[in-house]
């Protein structure tokens, strides 16, 4: 695995991605640093962090675009698919590679909350949990990209996709509360979403009855508890929204509260799509 990841590293900083993802990404945490903390006296570094997660959407496509899509138009895939290395030890190397140039930005951004010491005493514990939870946030959206690309032969498809992905992430908390609370609509709402885990399942494995299984038994339960509990399909489009959200957890980690449940679904929420990248690579691998 390591030299999978010797070898992405190069890949990054032997073209213009690697320093287009840095440069950007310090060049806008710069502005922001100044404008926020530098210009007003202001010793609060979380607001920083807080203010340039946007940013996620714009850097993490153009650090995730070509880890297979890349290898897909270029037909290298084929030299990794027939390596002694497992799929797993493949896919991770990738995703701790475009992990390693994201937390190398992030910690050249840690030189700010250090010149903040002029204008005052800094809240430490505060600041460390912004960094881990904007750590974990970045980790998240990275594995989204890892998947995406290996879902795709075309680099800027694979961007605009994770753009879209990453853009509906950032919008699913706004929407939210604007969204219909009706139980015609959770129904309908999470009848789209059994209907979206079958297609994934079929997508991944190309299997005909699991989906269909799945899909059954989800369309299944959902009929069986509208018919019990009708009222627990009110406003549940919005709960499942606050409940998936990412950035929703950010915001505890900004304040200091360290939570085990935000780590542990930053975590689960990163495995699985590594996870699922594997399989979409282990169904190309046979294909």
């Amino acid at each position: 695995m390591g030299a999978i990841i010797k070898r992405e590293l190069r890949a990054y900083f032997g073209t213009t991605i690697g320093y287009i993802f840095l440069g950007f990404f310090l060049l806008v945490a710069g502005i922001f640093f100044t404008m926020v903390n530098l210009l007003p006296a202001n010793p609060d570094f979380n607001g920083t962090l807080s203010t340039i997660n946007f940013v996620f959407m714009l850097v993490v496509p153009v650090l995730t675009m070509r880890l297979f899509a890349e290898e897909s138009r270029q037909k290298t895939d084929q030299l990794l698919f027939t390596s002694p290395l497992s799929l797993t030890r493949i896919v991770l190397g990738k995703y701790f590679a475009a992990l390693t140039v994201f937390l190398c930005a992030l910690l050249i951004t840690g030189l700010y909350p250090l010149l903040l010491n002029f204008f005052g005493s800094m809240a430490t514990g505060r600041i460390i949990g912004g960094y881990l939870g904007f750590f974990l946030l970045g980790a998240c959206f990275i594995a989204v990209g890892l998947f995406i690309s290996s879902a795709t032969e075309n680099q800027v498809s694979a961007a605009v996709i994770t753009f879209s992905a990453l853009l509906f992430c950032w919008m699913a908390e706004l929407i939210a509360p604007a969204l219909p609370d009706s139980g015609a609509s959770g129904l309908v709402f999470m009848g789209l979403v059994v209907l979206g885990v079958a297609w994934l399942l079929f997508h991944i494995t190309r299997d005909r009855y699991l989906p269909f299984l799945a899909g059954a038994a989800g369309a299944g339960s959902l009929a069986l508890v509208y018919w019990l509990a009708p009222g627990w399909y009110d406003g549940i489009v919005s709960k499942v929204l606050d409940w998936f959200s990412l950035y929703k957890r950010y915001h505890n980690f900004a304040q200091g509260n360290l939570t085990l449940g935000g780590l542990v679904y930053y975590l689960t929420f990163a495995t699985a799509f590594v996870f699922l990248t594997v399989r979409q690579i282990e169904k190309r691998r046979w294909s």
